[in-house]
């Protein structure tokens, strides 16, 4: 029986309208950043050698600053990752005999790595403990949800910061609401008021009305070819929070005496404030292609989260199949309807940072950019398929179809 795609999305209208309602909200909140901080042409020419004196690096980090509720915010091209972001952000708050606790588990992959649980010799050497950071998780409750019996238990003066993952990274759990993360902070603060919450906040800007400096955290970090990004910035990151916590991360960027004073920014400014300009409206057309995902499989069979008619907090959908066979030809479709190398075939491969094998389809204009459609997934059970993105409904919606066809 062919698969009804009109019908399943009469049957989300309501989930349609909500997401437009956030989208709305925080296109308002964007527009209003950009008229008082008077963005103007001569905001998207930058300087060269050492970029100093630069306007319009400065009037970016004071738009991104008020968008995300911040004392202060970091804007950079040269930041290479998200991962790249969270570690200066980390770096530079924390030194030799501190202590880092993540609150949701182990964090994702590569910051595992960038911590010290994971890696070769040489990585864990230059990692966070091979600096003489000390390290605590606070395992999940059942493998799913934050266990805050237990993190009233472990925070108390000795924890610098904790790392609250707002996704759930190759995890089966959910990710955080706004109001799992409010209440983090305001446990973490009854026990330690100078304790950092710090929120690595990729793939979850604009999915809701609010973001975590609006419910207690003090720093947050993410990448430019993720959410922020609108899907044209072509590299970079930002952090921010409270001053003295982001200028300490841009330390670490640069080198102590610089900070956040300098680095030319090779003429990306107008890239950047266009990208966030567009960002509440390619997020929202990425989540109701994920919205639309977990209704179609769910009624084809398959087990996906969060459903269709949960509340989102970031652009990620899973779907988990079982069976690597199926997960590879997951990928293997998006990938053949992608606008960029449609023709190549992903295969499993180890990738620097990931412990397992993993398939990853990204025919993307931006290499990286997971704000546009993708999806990827690790090579072990039990086989979830991690689906993000879409720069238009439409391109997802295209994707979903041949899905069906194919499984």
């Amino acid at each position: 029986m062919e698969y009804n795609f009109k019908s399943a999305e009469k049957a989300l209208e309501k989930e349609f309208d909500r997401i437009n309602e956030i989208r709305d909200y925080n296109q308002r909140k964007v527009l209003k950043a950009f008229y008082d901080n008077r963005v103007a042409p001569e905001h998207f020419y930058t300087v060269s050698g050492y970029g100093h004196d630069d306007l319009g690096r400065e009037v970016l980090d004071n738009t991104f600053a008020q968008v995300f509720c911040a004392e202060k915010a970091l804007v950079r091209i040269h930041f290479a990752s998200g991962t790249h972001t969270l570690a200066c952000a980390l770096f530079g708050n924390l030194k030799y005999g501190d202590k880092l606790v993540s609150v949701a588990g182990a964090p994702y992959d590569t910051m595992q790595e960038v911590i010290g649980t994971a890696g070769d010799e040489e990585t864990k050497r230059a990692s966070l403990i091979g600096n003489g950071v000390l390290y605590d998780e606070v395992p999940l409750l059942n493998n799913e949800a934050i266990d805050f019996e237990k993190l009233e238990k472990m925070i108390d003066k000795t924890v610098t910061m904790v790392l609250i993952q707002r996704s759930k990274g190759y995890s089966t759990r959910k990710s955080l609401s706004m109001d799992t993360i409010e209440r983090i902070c305001k446990t973490v603060k009854s026990k330690n008021p100078d304790c950092i919450c710090f929120v690595d906040n990729c793939y979850g800007e604009f999915a809701d009305k609010k973001e975590p400096l609006e419910v207690g955290a003090d720093l947050i970090g993410g990448s430019l070819i993720k959410n922020p990004g609108g899907g044209i910035v072509e590299a970079g990151g930002y952090i921010a929070g409270k001053s003295k916590l982001v200028e300490r991360a841009a330390t670490r960027l640069t080198a102590p005496g610089i900070g956040s004073e300098g680095g030319a920014m090779f003429n990306q400014h107008r890239l950047i404030f266009q990208g966030l300009f567009m960002a509440p409206s390619v997020v929202s057309e990425a989540i109701k292609g994920a919205v639309l995902a977990a209704k179609v499989f769910e009624d084809i069979g398959f087990n996906s989260s969060p459903k269709y008619n949960e509340p989102r907090t970031d652009i990620i959908q899973n779907i988990i199949f079982n069976d690597a066979e199926k997960l590879e030809k997951f990928c293997r479709t998006i990938q053949s309807l992608s606008p960029v190398n449609g023709y190549v075939t992903p295969i499993p491969e180890y990738i620097p940072g990931y412990e397992d094998k993993v398939i990853m389809a990204g025919g993307t204009f931006v290499e990286g950019s997971t704000i546009e459609l993708s999806a990827d997934g690790p090579m072990r059970p039990p086989y979830v398929a991690y689906m993000q993105g879409g720069l238009n409904y439409a391109h997802v919606k295209i994707c979903l179809e041949e899905m069906v066809k194919s499984l």
